[in-house]
């Protein structure tokens, strides 16, 4: 699993899990902060569809940290005002991207999480369903 896939399903649908593997890092590493969760505003850039041109819709909150662990950096940016949660994932991206041992026995994480994923993507269908319109029905 790439780093931006395993960042989205932690921050989408892995909250609880993303907390328990981190703790779990953090009982049996050393944690060393570079940069404590700290909020800071971003831009969102967007592309307007039809000149394709690129422009910036606003500003969001977020809250970024850095951390090393056995000299590999990871970090954490979630939007919002979530310092637990942002911490959670830069231990979490450090800890996959040093290959600690670890990483390798949390398929039961990434199981439960792809399943909210599954239950959440059948859920947001099943409303978008209710609300599509039926063109055959329609009489004039």
């Amino acid at each position: 699993m790439d780093c931006e896939e395993r960042t989205r399903l932690l921050i989408c649908y892995g909250n609880e899990e993303l907390l328990q593997m981190a703790d779990k890092i953090k009982g049996k590493y050393p944690v060393e902060w570079i940069s404590r969760p700290q909020e800071g505003l971003t831009m969102i850039k967007v592309r307007e569809t039809a000149k394709q041109t690129l422009f910036y819709l606003g500003e969001v909150l977020i809250t970024e940290a850095r951390v090393r662990i056995g000299g590999v950096i990871g970090l954490g940016v979630v939007t919002g005002s979530r310092p637990g949660l942002c911490e959670a994932l830069a231990v979490v991206d450090a800890a996959c991207r040093a290959g600690l041992p670890e990483t390798g026995h949390w398929e039961t994480y990434w199981e439960k999480i792809r399943e909210k994923e599954s239950i959440q993507k059948k859920i947001r269908n099943k409303i978008r369903e209710r609300t599509k319109v039926d063109f055959r029905t329609m009489k004039d």
